[in-house]
């Protein structure tokens, strides 16, 4: 395969993989201040929205508890896909150093450029 062809699928992977394990980061803080406020909301006698409904109901508040913990056991396994593959990244860059050290296209194109970030 074309080495930079094989360079923009690990690039490209590398920036999928980051932006994922940060969604599931976001996702995490999201739903723990959502599962506070329901939490929060079922404490008291007061109405909590605009029809007079009272509280939560607790098979919400255990059902969404289930969907935080979900979301939290993905942060761990989100990082190691991201960091398997910027060490993957790393990998084929050092080969590439090794064979290809005077191709220009290939140390010049924009794909050596954002593997270096």
């Amino acid at each position: 395969m074309d080495p930079t062809k094989q360079l923009m699928i690990k690039v490209k992977a590398c920036q999928r993989l980051v932006k994922e394990a940060s969604y599931y980061v976001k996702e995490t803080e999201e739903n723990e201040a959502t599962l506070k406020k329901m939490k929060e909301d079922n404490k008291g006698e007061h109405p909590s929205d605009a029809e007079g409904n009272y509280g939560r109901d607790p098979y919400d508040i255990k059902k969404f508890q289930e969907v935080l913990g979900e979301s939290q056991m993905m942060i761990p396994e989100s990082k190691m896909r991201r960091d398997k593959a910027i060490e993957s990244l790393r990998e084929y860059v050092a080969q590439l150093k090794a064979e290809e050290a005077g191709n220009d296209a290939i140390w010049g194109c924009e794909w050596m450029t954002k593997a270096r970030e």
